[in-house]
């Protein structure tokens, strides 16, 4: 008989063993497994990750780790909600007929995300594994549906409204956090290393042009500035582009 598809840590049904509580390892719980999880992949990345390394952080034995879980998907996904309520999106998207300018509720709710991603880079290939149904994800996923709403956008249109904006973000989050996690591995700031490859790297000669936006930021960066600010400029003009798409939509809706 084939083996049943795992669905989700928050569709689990208890296991009879958790009612043994005079057997459950003392000191530990839930919460206490969760936050070992989130630093420990901040410090060492999902691909060392395991629970043998988590228990040895905990100071117990696996075994004790897995009487609160039944498997490593379970710790990654507990971990991926915990993450989602970092984000500070209490409020945001809610009916306040004295604030009606949604362009900069978008604006904050995509820069929460992308500092998100940065700061976890671990969450961006667990983002599309697990089917983020865990309290502070679902409500994050709530804040991200108010925000949209409010644009006056038809519902049909606000999924892809949506999809655009946080796709974007998710797309610009991840490439960042690991380029600043790739940084950190050798030992080197961002300026360092991005230095380290202009010097190195040599466009072939039939494609010149392929080191011109490359060299750009090199000339900023030489000129007093930091690989972070021309990131972060980048993602503010790639944001108003997205914005100024989505008042476009609304504009044209709003005239059929």
């Amino acid at each position: 008989m084939a083996k049943a598809a795992r669905m989700s840590v928050w569709l689990e049904e208890s296991r009879p063993g958790r009612g043994r509580r005079s057997e459950q390892p003392s000191g530990l719980d839930r919460e206490r497994i969760t936050s070992a999880t989130v630093k420990l992949l901040d410090a060492e990345g999902l691909a060392k990750f395991s629970m043998r390394r988590l228990a040895g952080e905990l100071g117990v034995t696996a075994m004790s780790v897995y009487w609160y879980v039944d498997t490593k998907d379970d710790l990654l996904e507990l971990a991926l909600d915990r993450a989602f309520g970092e984000p500070e999106v209490s409020g945001m998207g809610a009916k306040d007929p004295d604030d009606a300018d949604w362009s900069e509720k978008v604006r904050r709710l995509a820069t929460e995300y992308r500092a998100l991603l940065v700061r976890h880079p671990w969450i961006s290939p667990l983002v599309g594994n697990y089917l983020n149904i865990g309290p502070n994800s679902l409500e994050f996923s709530a804040v991200v549906q108010r925000v949209f709403a409010r644009t006056g956008l038809p519902m049909s249109a606000q999924r892809g409204a949506i999809a655009s904006v946080m796709q974007f973000v998710y797309g610009y989050g991840t490439v960042e956090g690991h380029f600043r996690q790739r940084c950190a591995d050798v030992g080197m700031t961002q300026d360092e290393y991005f230095r380290r490859t202009m010097t190195t790297f040599t466009a072939p000669a039939d494609k010149p042009e392929m080191l011109r936006h490359a060299e750009e930021t090199m000339a900023q960066v030489e000129a007093g500035g930091t690989v972070e600010q021309v990131r972060d400029l980048d993602f503010h003009v790639a944001l108003d582009l997205q914005i100024a798409g989505i008042a476009a939509l609304v504009a044209r809706e709003g005239q059929a």
